[in-house]
């Protein structure tokens, strides 16, 4: 939900009232079709997810300093965004976020294409906390095309590939 608002909600409230504000909120833009996602499984058991989605879906980015600062214009009607994965522990380095990210770009593609962002981490020292890998690595982004753009502060980077429509 971070990405999907453009302020911080939840200020002073509980950790179990913030849960219930997040949740209600996500329903909310699913039943909207505003909030996308891959959800990998193995089996009937779900061991992996990427969140993705156009750029109105995730204004938080814009808000970003870094993002502000290295920001370039964007020469397409649709400007899609890849935010964050997640891995279950035990699946992890199996290739299941390689899987995610090709499913989310095979979607983008289905719904017109566009540019495509994404916001990996290249810090070693970041990357090695499990938090920081939610973002992904610039590798696995390069292997799907993904060019640098700009850094992002010290420890991130865009990263953007053009998806034609299929």
């Amino acid at each position: 939900m971070y990405y999907q608002r453009e302020r911080p909600v939840g200020k002073g409230l509980s950790t179990e009232e913030w849960k219930k504000i997040n949740r209600k909120d996500k329903e909310a833009f699913v039943r909207q079709g505003r909030s996308h996602a891959i959800l990998v499984y193995d089996d009937k058991t779900p061991v992996g997810w990427c969140q993705y989605g156009l750029r109105d879906e995730l204004p938080r980015i814009d808000a970003g300093r870094g993002y502000r600062k290295a920001r370039l214009a964007v020469d397409a009607e649709k400007l899609w965004r890849i935010t964050c994965f997640f891995v279950d522990r035990e699946y992890r380095g199996k290739g299941v976020a390689k899987i995610a990210l090709h499913a989310a770009l095979e979607s983008i593609r289905k719904q017109g294409g566009g540019i495509v962002e994404a916001f990996p981490v290249v810090s070693k020292k970041m990357a090695a906390v499990p938090e920081w890998r939610w973002f992904g690595t610039p590798s696995m982004f390069r292997r799907e095309r993904f060019k640098p753009v700009a850094p992002l502060g010290t420890s991130g980077l865009l990263m953007r590939r053009r998806i034609l429509p299929g």
